[in-house]
This record gives structure tokens, C-alpha cells and sequence, in this order.
């Protein structure tokens, strides 16, 4: 559902050849580390005065509240997953914001120096300039295990080991997802996991002391190649995943992984402070640096798409049920307060923010409903002719049998439409055949979705309201991140389906 990128800070020295690269890395001062998983940012931050003295800064000096634009200036970030959208939106923040930063360093995966320049300017500098972007399925809970295990566990501990080499460390901030909570029922706190903690235990699914073994789970991930015929590779270690994070009382495989992430964080940080960021759903930016921007389907934009084109009436959801979205940019300013505040403060313990709106600002699923009916009836989707698609109310049902049978409902109906506005027989069976794929694609979503859209947790976010209330009335301004201050309907119906038409489906489908 979210994902998250480590920082760290450091104050900064002189960077020499490439062979010294690293070493300077390490020595620069004041790192912001902060783990990441799929496609997301890592940073490190280090405390730098530019040549010639101090500058003024581009936002008014804050002399009250956290002080995070005082704090961040000068300082030197190193950031992981920086190809990533809320990576991308949290440089476009800092250069915009806070123009006299010192470094910023950005890991790339790329097979060579060559390779990663080319990805640095097509897929960060050219988005952050011309504001376009990339697509990308956001379907990370059908991740091979492997691949899975290998970001989220083993490159988390690649990093803190990294961190624990930065001569001036101040923090290390992992930027989650509330969802490593699991089947997790009920209101749920801003607690650290401990190593070994295993939801199913906790909800009385599996008995006894058993605890999670994440070696274990490494070794099994990494060595089932060996159980499985070479052609099936892929899609076993997509299962085998799915299995385990069930097991042991997660939702899929991302967010098992992920958990897996932080428990390995308070196990090997040592003294190190630690920030862990849990975002609920990410989706477009509110306010900045545009309303809407985005980049690929996220969390629940198949289902927005899907229905918008007449592809997908009803859907099997929780009418009363919750959806825990966050726009990204409030996701990245609470990442920078945290930044700040823990920052100054060098204390050597862990501090966890619920960036969520469940319980301050839920979204239920049946208003969501209501908001895409409303909004594809006045702007509605247009097919490859021109014409409007035009959307009945969007249906939730509580059982996979009523939902199964109103989507056979569907098929039967568009068919029989079909066959009377065309008597050519191969028109009339491509149509059939478009419904069924409608039909498979439907319970492919639901396959994805069923978890969440059923999901009981609420995420308290008492941390984070107490981190917004040490900031200043201009602090606020600049960097807000209130989940309780957003106007759901403006939000979904004017800013986040528009960005969502404008910038993943490249204007497809809309009037003119």
C-alpha cells in the first residue's frame, strides 16, 4: 500500500575520487537513512554551510515550532529507491523548498555509471522539470518472494549496516506502510514490531509460542528454486509468499516483507535513532507541488479506471468498510518534521508515525462509491468513438457469491446488448469475449483487494498529531500533513481522478 525509502544525515566532507566516493559518503556528517521497498527513496542529509557564509532562505525564518527549514539547511541527503514517485515528490520538495540543502545523493539500481545517469535523467530530472510521468502497475502484493525478501529484508539490512559506518549519524528514517500491522483488528497504535512478532499468534489463528523465524523465511524464499520446474519459477515464489505472509497474519507478500524490514531495524540499529514513517494508501498529491500529480495505478486506481470505462459495476467491498488514503505530499512533509525533530533531538530510540486517515478522516467505502458515480457522470470516460461511457452506481457486495453472480449478470446483459445492435455474428463474438476478460479481470482485482477492502484495523495517529502540534503556523503551511483537513469529495472528485486521467492515462478517454 505504501512503501518507504531510509535517510540518513550527515555533516559533509570534501568528496574526492570515484574510489572515495563511498568513504566521503559516510563521513559527510549529519545522515537521514531510511529503508526502503519497492520503488521507493532512501536519503542521507549532511550539515553543510555554503561557500561564502550563510544564505537567506527562500521561506520566511522560523523562529518558533520545530525549526525544519533552520534544521535542514546545509545538510546532505542520501536517498534510496530515488527513481520512485514519492521520492520523486520529496526531492521536488527539498530543491523547492530548500534551495540551500547541502548534497543530495541518489542510489540507482543500474548495471553500470552509464546506465544510471540515463535513468537519472529520463525517469527523475525530466519528470521533476516537465512534471510528466511513467507508468507503473502498483500490484506489489503479487511480488516473487524472493524478489520480495531481497528489497525489503536483505537491502534493509544493507543499509543500517551502512548507516552504522556514517562517523556523525543523527537518524536513520524507514518509511513503511500502516499495513505491516497485518489482519490486525481494531484501533491500532503507533508501536514499533518486535523481531519475531507474528500476527496469527496475536488473533489466536496459530497456537502456542510460535514466532516468526525470518532466516528461516529468507532461506526458504531463496532456495525454493530448487522444489520448482523451471518454467513455474515465477509464479511459485509469487505463491509461496502469498502463503507465508498468510501464515503468519499479513495481507500479501509486500507487506510481510516490509514488516520483516523493520523488525530487522530495532534488532541491528544499535544506538542508532531510528524514525520508522507508516503511511496509509499513497496516493496523488493534494496540494503540491500540483493537485493531482502521480505516477502509474496505485493502490486503488485499477478499480477507479476499470469502473470509469464501464468495465467493472459493482466490486467486492465492506460498504461500511475503510480506506485508509494519504496524499503523497502530506506523506513527505511529516517525513521532513520527523526529520527535524528527531534529528535536533539524538536520542537513541525508535519513534513510529501512523500517516493515516482512518480514524481522523476515514474514507468509507460506500461514499467512495458514491464520489466515482458522481464524478463519471459529469465528466464521463469517453470510448474509441467519442461517445460517453456512461456508469450505473457503483455496487458493493459483502460475499464473493453475490458479487460473482452480478458480474455473470453483467456478461449475460452486454451480450445480449451486443448480439441486438449487430447482426455480424464476429462482432458479436469479439464482444463476448471482451466481457469475459472484463469478467476474469474483475476477480483478478478482487483477488488483490479482497484484504483490504475488509480490512477491521484503524490506524491511530496520536504520534503524529503531536508532531504537527509542535510546529508553527507557518510550519504548517509549508509543510502540512493533517489528514483530518482534507475535503474528501474535492479530493477525489476534483483532484485525485482528474490527476489520475491527466498523468497515468495520458488525457485517454477525456472530452477535447
Amino acid at each position: 500500500m505504501s512503501s518507504g525509502f531510509p535517510s540518513v544525515l550527515t555533516e559533509r566532507s570534501a568528496v574526492g575520487s570515484d574510489q572515495d566516493h563511498n568513504a566521503a559518503v559516510r563521513d559527510s556528517g549529519s545522515l537521514v537513512l531510511s529503508p526502503n521497498g519497492k520503488g521507493q527513496p532512501e536519503i542521507a542529509v549532511t550539515d553543510l554551510e555554503p561557500c561564502g557564509g550563510p544564505t537567506s532562505s527562500s521561506l520566511v525564518e522560523m523562529q518558533d515550532g520545530i525549526g525544519i527549514v533552520k534544521f535542514l539547511r546545509g545538510k546532505c541527503f542520501f536517498i534510496s529507491g530515488s527513481t520512485g514517485f514519492l521520492a520523486k515528490v520529496l526531492i521536488e520538495k527539498i530543491l523547492r523548498t530548500m534551495p540551500d540543502v547541502g548534497k543530495i545523493y541518489l542510489l540507482i539500481k543500474a548495471k553500470d555509471k552509464e546506465a544510471a545517469i540515463t535513468r537519472l535523467k529520463n525517469e527523475l530530472i525530466q519528470v521533476l522539470m516537465k512534471g510528466t510521468a511513467s507508468f507503473r502497475s502498483y500490484h506489489d502484493n503479487f511480488l516473487r518472494y524472493d524478489v520480495a525478501i531481497d528489497v525489503n529484508k536483505r537491502g534493509t539490512c544493507h543499509l543500517v549496516r551502512f548507516a552504522k559506518k556514517c562517523q556523525k549519524l543523527k537518524l536513520f528514517l524507514q518509511v513503511s506502510t500502516a499495513y505491516v500491522n497485518g489482519q490486525r483488528q481494531g484501533r491500532i497504535m503507533e508501536k514499533p514490531l518486535c523481531f519475531g512478532d507474528c500476527i496469527a499468534r496475536e488473533n489466536s489463528i496459530i497456537s502456542g509460542n510460535t514466532a516468526l523465524d525470518i532466516e528461516n523465511e529468507v532461506k526458504l524464499a531463496l532456495n525454493s528454486k530448487e522444489d520448482f520446474q523451471e518454467n513455474e519459477v515465477a509464479q511459485k515464489r509469487k505463491d509461496l509468499g502469498l502463503e507465508r505472509a498468510k501464515r503468519y497474519g499479513w495481507q500479501d507478500t509486500y507487506v510481510f516483507t516490509k514488516a520483516m524490514g523493520e523488525m530487522v531495524v530495532d534488532n541491528t540499529r544499535g544506538d542508532i535513532p531510528v524514525v520508522v514513517i507508516r503511511p496509509g494508501v499513497i496516493e496523488s498529491t493534494w496540494k503540491e507541488p500540483f493537485p493531482g500529480w502521480m505516477e502509474g495505478n496505485r493502490m486503488m486506481d485499477p478499480i477507479v479506471l476499470c469502473y470509469g470505462k464501464g468495465q467493472l459495476t459493482g466490486f467486492l467491498s465492506d460498504p461500511n468498510g475503510v480506506l485508509d488514503v494519504v496524499p503523497a505530499d502530506m506523506v513527505v512533509n511529516a517525513t521532513l518534521a520527523a526529520i527535524a525533530w528527531h534529528g535536533m533531538e539524538r536520542k537513541s530510540d525508535i519513534n513510529v508515525y501512523l500517516i493515516a486517515s482512518s480514524v481522523v478522516n476515514p474514507l468509507v467505502f460506500q461514499d467512495l462509491a458514491t464520489l466515482l458515480y458522481e464524478h463519471y457522470n459529469s465528466s464521463p470516460y469517453m470510448d474509441s468513438n467519442g461517445r460517453p461511457i456512461h456508469v450505473p452506481s457503483m455496487q458493493l457486495f459483502s460475499s464473493m457469491e453475490d458479487f460473482s453472480v452480478h458480474l455473470w449478470r453483467d456478461v449475460i446483459q452486454q451480450s445480449r446488448l451486443a448480439e441486438k445492435a449487430s447482426s455480424d455474428r464476429k462482432l458479436s463474438q469479439k464482444h463476448e469475449n471482451i466481457c469475459r476478460k472484463s469478467l476474469e479481470q474483475a476477480k483478478y482485482l478482487v483477488n488483490i483487494y479482497e484484504p483490504y477492502t475488509f480490512h477491521g484495523g484503524r490506524f491511530d495517529n496520536s504520534n503524529t498529531q503531536k508532531l504537527m502540534e509542535r510546529m508553527s503556523e507557518n510550519e504548517k503551511g509549508e509543510f502540512g500533513f493533517d489528514a483530518g483537513s482534507i475535503d474528501r469529495r474535492d479530493y477525489i472528485t476534483n483532484v485525485h481522478i482528474p490527476g489520475l486521467r491527466r498523468h497515468v492515462m495520458k488525457g485517454r478517454g477525456m472530452c477535447g
